[in-house]
C-alpha cells in the first residue's frame, strides 16, 4: 500500500488519471467505441433547478480548513477522519466513478453533468463541471461531498414556508428567485443533485451552539431528516419523461425537462424512495442496536449511517453530548479506499493504511447486520429464507455490478460436497449463473434508443442511455406495499413479492446423500461483467498505450485489490433429518434406538442433539426431544 514516501510512483498515477480526464473530448471520434455517436444532446437537457453554478457569494471552504477544529485524533469518532475514510469524502477520486463518468458522456452528450452534481459538488457549484468529463476539476474539487458543502445545504421544502427554520432560507430563496427572474427554481422531490445551497457561509447543523463566535452558524432541522439524503440517493435521468403508457422515451432535444419532477424521469435509483415507502419512515423501529450507535429504535438514514455516539465533535468543545453522529457514511463498499490510495498521494487525500482498513471493516459489519438467515427444512427441500433488516431495498444503491447471491454447499457425513449452489470462483470472479440466485437490478434500452444509440436493444450498462428496467428482484424493507413502490418508480419487475414481505425464500431440492447444508449470503460491489464493460467500451481503449483510459485504470485498480471482494453477509448451517427430527437412526420410523441415539449424541454434545439451538444442552433439548418424539414421523 502506498504512503507519503511513494512520491515518484504515486505521481505516475495520479499524472495518468489526470491526462485520462483531460483527453477524454481531445480523443472523442478518434477512437473505436460499440455505439456510432452519442445522443446529441445539449447540457440544458440535463439542467435541474436549485443553486445554480457561480453564484455563491462565498465559495465552498476547503475541508482541510474544518479538519483545524474537527479533527479530534485521540477520540474514536473523530468527523474529520470519519469523513475523509468515507466514499463521500473520496467521491471525486472513486475510479469506477470516473470510468462510469466517460461511459455517460460517449453515451449521452453532456450526461456527465448529472454525475459531477454529487460527486464534486463544489466543482459543479465553481462552474468546473463543463467539460462533462471532468477535466477542468482542480483542488478542493476532489474533496468529493465536502464539510462545508453538505453543512451549507438548505431544505428546499422551505421556499413556500414563511417562518422556516432557520429563517436564513428565507433570504437564500430569495436570492434564487431573483436570478432566475421571479421562477421558483426549485424541485417538488428532492434528487440527482438538484440542492440549494446558502450563497453565506452560514452553516447548519441540528444543534444550538449558544455563544459561538469562530463561524456564522444556524440550527437546521433538515440536517438530521432523510430528505436530505435524498438529494443525491434518488437518481433520475432528465432526459427521458414517462409516457402514458409507462415507458420512457427521449424529451425533444435541447430542453428541460418539463416538471423536474423525478418522479415524471426514468428512475436510476431510488434508496431514498424505497425508505419512504418503509415502516422506517413512519415510525422509529426497534433494532436491537445492530447498527451501532446509542439508538435502539432507528428511523432516518442518519440513524444507521450516521448512528449517535457519546463524543464530542470540536477541540474547542470538551463535553461529550450523547447525541453526536459519528461521521463514517459507511455503505457497502469495501475496497475502493485503497484504490484510491494506490491512484493518489495520502498528503493529498488524508487517508491512511489504518484509516482506510478501519472504514472497510465499518462497511463489512454493516453488510453483515444488513440481513438475517434463516434454515427450514420442509421435506425433501431445504428453504432458505433471507430477512431485510434494512430500511431499503437490499441491496440498494447503484445497480450497474451490485449484487447479492445465495451460496448453498450440501455435504454428506464425511463432509464431502455433494452438491452447490452458487459457487464463487476468487480467482477468476465467475459466480456460477444457471443454479444461482442473485438479487440485483438489471436495465437495458429499448428499440427506440438503440436506434438513436447503436446500443443493443435489451440489457445494458450503458446507464445514461438506459430507459427500461428488465429486473428488479432485491429484498424490500418492513412496510413495502407494491402500490407504495410502484407510485416512487421501485416496484419488483420480472419478480414479485407480497405486501409487507421483507424476507424471500428460496427452495432447494436436497439431493441424495446430502446429510447437511452449509448456507452462505454474499455480497459484491462490483461484478466481474460490469468492470470488464468499463474497460472494453471505454472509447479510448487502444488509442494511447502510454496513457490508459479510465476503464483500463478502473479495471487494474479492481485485480489489484482482489476483483471486489465479496463479503460473507451471513451463515447458517443446517443438518437433515429425512424429514422427522427426531429420527436419529435415520431408519424412517421412531423407536428405542432413536432415544439411544439422540443420548449418545446429547451425551457427547453433538451440534445435533441442540435440538433448541442455543448453543448449551440441558433440559429444554431432551423436551424438545420427546415431544418431537412424541409426534411420530409424517
Amino acid at each position: 500500500m502506498n504512503g507519503p514516501g511513494d512520491g515518484a510512483a504515486l505521481y505516475k498515477h495520479r499524472t495518468a488519471l489526470t491526462g485520462v480526464m483531460a483527453g477524454l473530448i481531445a480523443l472523442t471520434g478518434l477512437a473505436t467505441s460499440a455505439i456510432s455517436a452519442p445522443v446529441p444532446t445539449t447540457i440544458d437537457d440535463f439542467f435541474l433547478p436549485g443553486t445554480q453554478p457561480e453564484t455563491l457569494s462565498h465559495p465552498i471552504s476547503d475541508s482541510n480548513n474544518c479538519a483545524a477544529c474537527h479533527s479530534v485524533p485521540e477520540h474514536d469518532f473523530d468527523p474529520s477522519e470519519g469523513w475523509v475514510s468515507s466514499m463521500m469524502g473520496q467521491a471525486t477520486r472513486d475510479p469506477i466513478f470516473h470510468a462510469a463518468l466517460s461511459i455517460a458522456n460517449q453515451d449521452v452528450a453532456f450526461a456527465g453533468d448529472l454525475c459531477l452534481r454529487c460527486h464534486t459538488p463544489n466543482g459543479w457549484l465553481s462552474g468546473r463541471s463543463e467539460p462533462t468529463d471532468g477535466s477542468a476539476l482542480e483542488g478542493i474539487d476532489f474533496q468529493g461531498v465536502s464539510c462545508n458543502f453538505c453543512h451549507r445545504m438548505v431544505d428546499p421544502e422551505n421556499i413556500d414556508n414563511p417562518n422556516p427554520t432557520p429563517m436564513a432560507d428565507l433570504e437564500v430563496f430569495q436570492g434564487i428567485k431573483g436570478l432566475n427572474d421571479g421562477v421558483d427554481e426549485v424541485t417538488p422531490n428532492p434528487h440527482t443533485g438538484a440542492y440549494v445551497v446558502d450563497f453565506f457561509d452560514r452553516r447548519r447543523g441540528p444543534f444550538d451552539l449558544g455563544e459561538f463566535f469562530f463561524h456564522a452558524w444556524e440550527i437546521s432541522p433538515f440536517h438530521q431528516s432523510s430528505a436530505m439524503c435524498a438529494t443525491c440517493h434518488d437518481v433520475s435521468n432528465p432526459a427521458f419523461s414517462e409516457q402514458p403508457d409507462g415507458t420512457y422515451a427521449l424529451n425533444a432535444l435541447g430542453t428541460p425537462h418539463e416538471t423536474f419532477d423525478k418522479y415524471d424521469m426514468f428512475p436510476v435509483e431510488r434508496t431514498y424512495s424505497e425508505w419512504l415507502q418503509s415502516d422506517f419512515a413512519i415510525a422509529p423501529i426497534d433494532m436491537g442496536g445492530r447498527f451501532g450507535g446509542n439508538k435502539i429504535e432507528v428511523s432516518t438514514c442518519q440513524d444507521c449511517h450516521m448512528p449517535d455516539v457519546t463524543e464530542n465533535a470540536c477541540r474547542i468543545d470538551e463535553t461529550d453530548r450523547p447525541d453526536m453522529p459519528a461521521h463514517h457514511f459507511n455503505g457497502g463498499n469495501n475496497w475502493v479506499l485503497n484504490a484510491v490510495r494506490d491512484l493518489y498521494p495520502d498528503l493529498e487525500t488524508g487517508l491512511t493504511p489504518e484509516l482506510a482498513a478501519d472504514s472497510i471493516a465499518r462497511a463489512e459489519m454493516m453488510l453483515e447486520n444488513a440481513s438475517d438467515l434463516e434454515l427450514d427444512e420442509d421435506g425433501s427441500n431445504l428453504n432458505v429464507r433471507i430477512i431485510n433488516q434494512t430500511g431499503h431495498k437490499l441491496p440498494t444503491g447503484y445497480p450497474e455490478g451490485r449484487r447479492m447471491w445465495i451460496n448453498v454447499r450440501f455435504l454428506d457425513d464425511m463432509n464431502n460436497l455433494v452438491a452447490e449452489h452458487g459457487a464463487y470462483d476468487d480467482s477468476t470472479a465467475v459466480l456460477s449463473t444457471g443454479d444461482t440466485k442473485v438479487y440485483e437490478a438489471k436495465l437495458g434500452v429499448d428499440a427506440a434508443v438503440s436506434a438513436a444509440t447503436g446500443i443493443p436493444e435489451g440489457e445494458s450498462f450503458h446507464f445514461a442511455a438506459n430507459n427500461v428496467w428488465i429486473k428488479d428482484n432485491r429484498i424490500p424493507p418492513r412496510g413495502f406495499t407494491n402500490a407504495g413502490f410502484e407510485s416512487v418508480q421501485a416496484e419488483p419487475v420480472a419478480y414479485s413479492y407480497m405486501d409487507g414481505q421483507y424476507w424471500d425464500d428460496t427452495d432447494y431440492a436436497i439431493p441424495a446423500g446430502a446429510t447437511k447444508a452449509e448456507v452462505r449470503v454474499y455480497f459484491q460491489l462490483v461484478s466481474k461483467e460490469y468492470i470488464e464493460f468499463l474497460r472494453d467500451e471505454n472509447d479510448q481503449t487502444g488509442v494511447d498505450p502510454m496513457n490508459p483510459s479510465t476503464g483500463e485504470i478502473a479495471y487494474d485498480q479492481w485485480v489489484l485489490h482482489g476483483k471486489s471482494p465479496k463479503v460473507e453477509m451471513d451463515f447458517a448451517m443446517i443438518e437433515f433429518n429425512g424429514g422427522c427430527p427426531a429420527d436419529f437412526t435415520g431408519e424412517g420410523d421412531l423407536n428405542f434406538l432413536d432415544v439411544s441415539a439422540f443420548l449418545v449424541a446429547y451425551g457427547n454434545q453433538d451440534p445435533s442433539a441442540d435440538l433448541v439451538e442455543d448453543a448449551s444442552w440441558n433440559f429444554l433439548d431432551v423436551s424438545e426431544f420427546l415431544s418431537l418424539y412424541a409426534q411420530g414421523c409424517p
